[in-house]
């Protein structure tokens, strides 16, 4: 499969810019930026790339104008709105590998649903209060995203917009992310198969192993979810 970017960053916020940073630094040659959201004043203490200038500009045009200027030969492609439904299987096909630097569960399930059926490895990534989580995913799961969470939670479950998040802690995560990123992309398939948390308040940094669920409906042997259902994240908010 031809991909028009090695990596599409879905998030433009907290954890999007140090895992963008990472990976640029790294290495990676082409990067793709997701986001609908604009610069707020309240963003710029852990969205350490932008200035204050930016507020008020699309996040993601803010965000590859950044990076643009720091690595000039980085190829940044901006794709304008969020991830929906009747977009997604098309834009995570544009990668190699997808990180997944949203804020809400209904737009991780989606990315981990339309990666799975697309055949593209994905690394999630989350930061809430003082700890951060990061799962790397293959293109055939085992174990995926909902292997872990199986499905969108019903009831509220705290995220960094109701619960609150250190800027640091944002930091670790998209660090750990674009470190399993570049694993995949140089094809370590070790990034593979464990969770990596890491807990801000004691200092500690966690790596478990992980096993597929048997009846995972996303990536088990009879798995149900092999397209991307509007009506299954319609109740939700992908933002």
């Amino acid at each position: 499969m031809n991909h028009a970017a090695d990596v599409l960053l879905v998030g433009a916020g907290g954890i999007g810019h140090p895992a963008a940073l990472a990976l640029a630094a790294a290495g990676a040659g082409s990067l793709l930026i997701a986001d609908d959201d604009q610069v707020e004043l309240s963003n710029l203490h852990r969205q350490i790339l932008f200035r204050d200038e930016d507020v008020g500009r699309s996040k993601p045009e803010a965000l590859a104008g950044a990076l643009s200027r720091r690595f000039p030969a980085l190829a940044v492609t901006v794709l304008p709105g969020r991830i929906l439904p009747d977009t997604a299987l098309d834009r995570v096909s544009l990668a190699r590998v997808v990180v997944d630097a949203t804020d809400n569960f209904a737009s991780r399930f989606l990315i981990a649903d339309a990666c799975r059926i697309a055949g593209v490895p994905v690394v999630h990534a989350a930061a809430v209060k003082w700890r951060a989580t990061v799962l790397a995913v293959a293109a055939a799961g085992r174990p995926c995203y909902r292997c872990l969470f199986e499905d969108i939670p019903r009831e509220d479950a705290p995220d960094c917009a109701t619960a609150g998040v250190a800027g640091p802690v944002c930091g670790v995560s998209g660090a750990l992310a674009a470190d399993r990123a570049m694993r995949i992309l140089g094809g370590d398939a070790s990034a593979f198969g464990s969770i990596v948390t890491y807990d801000g308040g004691r200092d500690r940094l966690r790596e478990v192993r992980v096993a597929a669920r048997p009846g995972c409906p996303l990536c088990g042997e009879e798995r149900t979810i092999t397209a991307i259902t509007p009506d299954r994240y319609e109740a939700y908010d992908c933002s």
